[in-house]
């Protein structure tokens, strides 16, 4: 069985209680790009001086950059957001799940923090790309 790998027919939403309780279905995501997850560590290790391999788990966080259309709707989303933590001078936990239906899997993003934000697009012959990193301390993947 083949499976649609296009990204055209995911569906990413957002919660960030306290200013969102509602999910909130993130859309016009970039041309090119719509997310990257970096790559997590799954296991530490250090190589003793005589030749043993030790390994360990730590945990770390899940870099995730969004990127939306200058032109997208779900931008106010991050603006808010922004807006909040600098406001309040505190910060705000986000929670999400994306659904990738043509794969038949769903991924849960637990405790987030939005750390980067580009506070308006830039300009040149079309207005750019706007992007925004999360920190998540999860993503747990599981079947449709």
């Amino acid at each position: 069985m083949a499976l649609d790998i296009s990204a055209a027919n995911a569906i990413f939403t957002i919660t960030v209680p306290g200013l969102y309780n509602a999910p909130v279905t993130l859309k016009n995501f970039s041309t090119d790009r719509a997310w990257d997850v970096a790559e997590q560590n799954c296991a530490h290790t250090q190589m003793s001086i005589d030749g043993y391999l030790n390994a360990g788990f730590v945990p770390e966080p899940v870099e995730q950059s969004i990127t939306l259309s200058a032109a997208s709707e779900s931008v106010i989303v991050f603006e808010a957001i922004m807006t909040a933590q600098q406001t309040a001078r505190t910060l705000y936990r986000l929670g999400a799940e994306i659904t990738l239906t043509g794969t038949g899997r769903k991924y849960t993003l637990v405790n987030g923090v939005l750390h980067g934000v580009s506070p308006m697009p830039s300009a040149g012959r079309l207005l750019a790309d706007r992007h925004f990193a999360v920190s998540w301390q999860a993503i747990y993947p599981a079947g449709l």
